[in-house]
């Protein structure tokens, strides 16, 4: 685990870890697990913040017969609801008020079921190569999404030879492509991680102001660390997203 999180140390720079739905499958449980985490330099993750009741997105068998994933829970929606409003007041508070709505990006494993709604043709960027892993049952999570409008982005795993993203409603939803050698994949098919950018606007007196925009490509684990699918998310411009050039 600390040879995993070594990169992310190494660079300084604050980070947070989204559990799977294998990780427990080991020596440690989901929640000890997440004790060790929160030790580790530079995270902000957190053990089971109390308003949100915390269910961990996972997989979930039930008299061994009927299996099934896990969806985001009231409480969890609740949370967010609450954190997005408590941020949106801090993001236009004094003594350095920003404009509009902050952007945000949501990371969780287990995609919900609007992700359905593309096929290859249909995404904007990317491949789908499976079908969702989605839980059967949609919390609706996505519309309270939708009516907060604060999140631009939406990055999942679970499924790894998918890569696309789509955009539903003003939201994109982002997969994130497989990455770990430990894990099934496809021959022919790099293995590969998703990188986000959050670009500020600049002030004239010099300070950061607010987002600018939200970029993103993929990254291969080929012989030329190959980039590709780069776009632009979200744009604080009229012109809105697209492609982008690197």
């Amino acid at each position: 685990m600390d040879a995993a999180f070594a990169p992310a140390i190494a660079s300084k720079i604050p980070w947070v870890a989204v559990l799977g739905n294998h990780d427990q499958e080991s020596t440690l449980s989901r929640q000890e697990l997440m004790n060790y985490i929160v030790k580790l330099p530079n995270t902000l993750s957190q053990v089971n913040p109390p308003e949100a009741a915390h269910y961990i997105d996972g997989f979930v068998e039930i008299t061994l017969v009927f299996s099934h994933y896990d969806w985001i829970k009231t409480s969890q929606q609740f949370w967010y609801d609450q954190t997005s409003k408590r941020l949106q007041r801090e993001y236009s508070e004094e003594p350095n008020p920003q404009q509009g709505t902050a952007p945000g990006l949501a990371y969780f494993h287990i995609p919900f079921p609007e992700f359905d709604n593309f096929d290859t043709k249909s995404a904007t960027t990317g491949v789908r190569q499976e079908a969702t892993g989605s839980a059967t049952t949609n919390s609706g999570f996505f519309t309270t999404l939708v009516a907060r409008g604060d999140v631009k982005s939406v990055f999942v795993g679970h499924d790894h030879v998918n890569d696309f993203c789509g955009e539903i409603k003003g939201v994109n939803l982002c997969y994130g492509g497989g990455f770990g050698y430990h894990a099934y994949g496809k021959a022919g098919w790099e293995r590969r991680a998703r990188v986000v950018v959050a670009n500020l606007n600049k002030k004239g007196t010099g300070s950061w102001g607010d987002v600018k925009s939200i970029r993103t490509w993929k990254r291969l684990d080929d012989e030329h660390l190959s980039v590709i699918d780069a776009q632009v998310l979200w744009n604080s411009s009229p012109s809105g997203s697209g492609v982008c050039r690197l």
